[in-house]
């Protein structure tokens, strides 16, 4: 800043020169000239003789200075005309350089306010690069938690959902569905709400939000996505600086309160999942959270936000991922790797109006239920009864249909069953819903003719080991199966 100062007195300067007048020169010498002139005519008039003038040296002076006037007047005005030329082509120089160096000025000026705006004065004095903007920002804003609801259960907080939706917002959700969302987010951090369009996927991720006072991030999904940088942004090696994405502030954000995050992928199936989503994928699998790490630069330095280390973000775990899906022409297929790390839950029409009582949005930290899952597990474990039903059920799959539960399903299950329970439903209920969009959707992928002739079989030993019209959502896709031709 003190160069661009001097700079600019030096442009000061230049532009107040001016060029001194060599007006007493001229005077001078025209003095001079007059004097000589003068002489002269006093003694060439001293050989003429002029009766009309007696004081001959008063005539010869008078002449000699109007003859110097004359002269004065002529050599100023050449002068004046020189020395304006000589003058003007010299300011145009000075004004140029005044000009230019005005310019640098300025422009050093305006690059140490851009250079200011990404700067940050670290405690020692030294100067750092903040290379996220929003992220750092987040840094510096003050956390304020919310006043959280401890006396609430899974029941209940199923029920006011339902309630909150139906008074508020005028959506209304079968009571099983909230069940089913409710007991899908204990089992997984990615939730998908499948069916056709306007039966009101968004709405309900979207709601469940506002209910816990902390709206829900929808991040539109485009046709063009591929890779995990749409998800979150990327480093622009021209700016130098990260250009963040709305999902990246508020992982970030997450990863630094106990609030209850959603975020919703809507219409997800727009572009390939298993492309732009595969990392976060294999990430969210990692049973320890804490490295459950995703990569946004390749390295780090002084400045980066506090959170970034070794240039890796965690992904939080009060964050949920609700994908809404549509089952058109426009979409594409969703894989296995996807379904099997996921919840299904089907929204294929509208539930029916109800008369709601009125319930206010209340916020429920991550850690409350975080522990109401907990209890649940403790509490309603699935019985023996029907994990030796279930094996069994594995047993005759493989035998007949070449499909089998694996690990996975088998964990999220278990985990999926007494939470489910906890919402008020029934652990048949539970095992129904799992199984059908968890074991016999692999069914889809197989021969139709085969698995249509396999279907009533299946129907039959489903009645057998659970007892009949004990499993109608397994019984309803199978007939889906049955009717293929």
């Amino acid at each position: 800043m003190k160069n661009i100062e001097k700079k600019k007195k030096k442009t000061r300067k230049l532009k107040a020169f001016k060029v001194r007048s060599i007006g007493p020169f001229i005077l001078s010498l025209m003095i001079v000239i007059a004097v000589v002139i003068a002489a002269f005519v006093a003694v060439l008039f001293a050989k003429v003789n002029i009766p009309l003038i007696d004081d001959r040296i008063t005539f010869c002076v008078a002449i000699g200075f109007l003859l110097v006037i004359i002269l004065a007047f002529v050599l100023t005005s050449l002068s004046d005309r020189k020395r304006s030329v000589a003058d003007g082509e010299a300011l145009e120089e000075i004004i140029a350089e005044a000009e230019k160096v005005l310019r640098e000025a300025e422009d050093e000026e305006r690059k140490e306010a851009e250079a200011a705006e990404v700067r940050l004065t670290v405690g020692d004095g030294s100067d750092t690069v903040e290379r996220f903007s929003r992220l750092s920002a987040i840094d510096r804003a003050e956390i304020k938690e919310p006043e959280y609801k401890d006396d609430v259960d899974l029941k209940r907080l199923c029920e006011d959902f339902r309630n909150y939706a139906a008074s508020k917002k005028g959506l209304y959700y079968d009571i099983k569905t909230v069940r089913s969302f409710v007991s899908g987010l204990a089992v997984s951090r990615l939730v998908i709400f499948q069916g056709m369009s306007g039966t009101g996927k968004t709405s309900l991720a979207c709601a469940f939000g506002d209910f816990l006072k902390n709206p829900s991030v929808l991040i539109p999904v485009q046709p063009s996505w591929k890779e995990k940088t749409d998800l979150v942004g990327y480093f622009n090696e021209f700016t130098k600086n990260y250009n963040e994405t709305e999902l990246l502030a508020k992982i970030y954000e997450a990863g630094g309160n106990g609030k209850m995050y959603i975020t919703v992928l809507d219409e997800m199936n727009i572009a390939r999942v298993e492309y732009y989503f595969a990392e976060f994928l294999s990430v969210l699998e990692m049973p320890d959270p804490e490295r459950r790490l995703i990569e946004i630069v390749s390295d780090s330095v002084p400045g980066d936000p506090e959170r970034i280390i070794d240039g890796k973000v965690k992904l939080p775990e009060n964050m949920w991922y609700i994908g809404t899906a549509n089952n058109d022409d426009s979409t594409m297929a969703i894989s296995d790797k996807v379904y099997d790390r996921a919840m299904i839950i089907d929204l294929d029409r509208r539930a029916l109006p109800f008369d709601a009582p009125e319930v206010e949005a209340y916020p429920v930290s991550y850690e409350k239920f975080a522990s109401l899952i907990k209890q649940a597990k403790r509490r309603y474990g699935l019985t023996l009864r029907n994990r030796r039903r279930i094996e069994q059920l594995d047993s005759y799959l493989i035998e007949n249909l070449g499909i089998t539960f694996g690990n996975r399903i088998m964990r999220q299950i278990e985990g999926y069953v007494p939470v489910y329970v906890a919402c008020g439903g029934s652990e048949l209920e539970a095992i129904d819903t799992v199984l059908a969009k968890k074991v016999l959707r692999k069914l889809e992928s197989k021969n139709p003719v085969y698995v249509r002739n396999a279907a009533a079989a299946l129907s039959l030993y489903l009645d057998e080991l659970f007892g009949e019209e004990s499993m109608p959502i397994c019984r309803a896709m199978l007939s889906g199966f049955d009717a293929l031709t």
